[in-house]
């Protein structure tokens, strides 16, 4: 399967609507997104299952910047809708086709079991502990 161009109005139900996405976020101007560009595309013939994704950081900068891209070009690798995968700078073929044999032989219960661990706590460290009403401030 050839690489799509995503916007940041698509990236969303990309994600939501496909098991294994994986995204590269490059520009024009980006001399190693130019050299891992064809070595991209050339990995997604091999992997029809996968839909390889990009997404261009001059034209998209909202959603580069909601990405936390910092250095492009930036590989992202999401599977049932959880990001599994994130590192800056140009792959070359092998180590590519390493992160998606990798994102394909992931055991998504044990992930979805630990993400959801991870929200469990967050969300138990910001919630207050013991009465708010006053009574724990001690006398002066």
């Amino acid at each position: 399967m050839a690489t799509l161009d995503i916007t940041g109005e698509q990236f969303a139900s990309t994600i939501e609507g496909n098991d294994i996405v994986l995204v590269d976020f490059w520009a024009e101007w980006c001399g190693p997104c130019k050299q891992f560009g064809p070595t991209y595309s050339a990995v997604s013939e091999k992997h029809p299952d996968v839909l390889f994704t990009k997404v261009d950081t001059e034209a998209e900068q909202q959603l580069a910047a909601e990405a936390g891209i910092s250095s492009i070009p930036t590989l992202m690798a999401f599977r049932e809708k959880v990001l599994v995968f994130s590192q800056p700078g140009a792959l070359n073929a092998q180590q590519l086709e390493q992160v998606v044999d990798a994102v394909k032989a992931l055991d998504m219960e044990e992930v979805h079991a630990h993400v959801a661990k991870q929200r469990e706590e967050a969300s138990a460290a910001t919630k207050p502990s013991g009465p708010q009403d006053g009574s724990q401030i001690p006398d002066l």
